[in-house]
């Protein structure tokens, strides 16, 4: 009977961890797949379905074909631990996005924020995956310091099949790890989005088609959503 009692006073006593009219703020970054990601598309449609009767805000900043030492500072540090060369104006982009995600916030403090990335397209090309583990673990870190959001979760959308060469393997993996090693991150599989036909042959494309474009963007929104329920997000980057 004890038990019986416990547990009505769970389901009837218990605030909803998602409760009406509590604002949410999402923010987007990276290159050329983030920027192809139309938020309107499935993205947001998606959000609201699973998220009725909240607040939902967005910011998007996104550049085709760059590195993500444009969002970090601290960069060239980072790789001259692996003896990278250091390179041109790190961190040129990280001001934006601060800037654009503060605008948000001073318009209504928000229950929660989710930041989502996909980039790493550059990063495996230029052989530079030795420095992106940490490189994505300082973003994330400055992002929840500068925003005052220690609770920030982030979903990666990992580097999909167009490579299968040593440094695009590297990024991907590094993806993952972050993700996986953080207990507010999640990842999303695009492996299956850049099915293209050229020349009567199906080949995996560096960009995605329409349907993969809508298909990352649901699968990011569920990544983000499940956790901001309390709940894990799919360890294979496939959420229903």
């Amino acid at each position: 009977m004890k038990t019986l009692i416990a547990l009505l006073c769970v389901v009837f006593l218990s605030p909803s961890l998602v409760e009406a009219g509590e604002r949410h703020l999402f923010i987007l970054s990276g290159q050329s797949n983030m920027a192809g990601l139309k938020p309107e598309a499935a993205f947001l449609p998606e959000l609201k379905k699973l998220l009725p009767d909240t607040d939902i805000q967005h910011i998007k900043f996104a550049k085709g074909g760059q590195p993500i030492r444009k969002w970090v500072p601290t960069w060239d540090k980072i790789a001259a631990k692996s003896d990278l060369e250091p390179r041109n104006d790190p961190g040129a982009f990280y001001a934006e996005v601060v800037k654009l995600a503060k605008a948000s916030i001073a318009e209504g403090k928000p229950k929660t924020i989710t930041f989502f990335w996909m980039q790493g397209e550059r990063d495996g090309k230029e052989k530079l995956s030795a420095a992106y583990e940490e490189s994505m673990k300082t973003l994330i870190a400055n992002l929840r310091k500068d925003l005052d959001a220690p609770e920030m979760a982030f979903v990666i959308g990992r580097l999909s099949d167009y490579s299968t060469a040593e440094h695009w393997e590297g990024v991907r993996a590094a993806q993952v790890k972050v993700a996986t090693d953080d207990p507010r991150g999640a990842w999303v599989d695009t492996d299956d989005t850049n099915n293209k036909e050229k020349k009567g042959k199906m080949t995996n494309d560096l960009h995605y088609t329409k349907a993969g474009y809508d298909l990352f963007g649901q699968r990011l929104a569920r990544q983000a959503v499940l956790m901001i329920k309390g709940g894990k997000p799919d360890s294979k980057g496939q959420p229903e």
